[in-house]
């Protein structure tokens, strides 16, 4: 959740992210609701809210992630580290396939899996976006 966060900061998390959510890259200009700053550490495990701690997420990313860091992948049964936006970069994790987000690696499988990145309905407001020319 983004609670005891300055506008000043909220700010600069959006500009750093161009507005869009780091993990599934959607559009805060596409979307009702806002985008939030999510710890990528959470602060129940010691994260900070700094700057350096944060990043641009979607409602839905924001919500699924919660306070996790990590997860188990859907192929080998390891327990692996979210994808983490401060540290890695996406297009190294993860590529675009249509409205559909592939994984390239073992946290971006975490990442998609536990942030449900394409749910169902994630990939038909993606589906429609990319239709009429706005995603990407």
């Amino acid at each position: 959740m983004s609670s005891g966060i300055s506008k000043n900061l909220r700010q600069r998390v959006a500009v750093r992210s161009g507005q869009r959510c780091e993990y599934c890259r959607i559009v805060q200009t596409l979307l009702q609701h806002k985008h939030e700053p999510d710890h990528i550490r959470a602060r129940q495990h010691g994260g900070q809210t700094v700057f350096e701690n944060l990043a641009l997420a979607c409602m839905w990313c924001n919500r699924r992630k919660g306070p996790n860091i990590a997860s188990f992948d859907p192929l080998t049964g390891q327990l692996v580290l979210l994808f983490n936006p401060r540290t890695q970069l996406w297009h190294e994790h993860f590529e675009w396939d249509g409205a559909v987000i592939r994984p390239l690696t073992a946290e971006a499988r975490v990442t998609i899996n536990l942030l449900g990145i394409n749910d169902e309905e994630r990939l038909a407001d993606r589906q429609m976006l990319l239709d009429v020319g706005l995603l990407y």
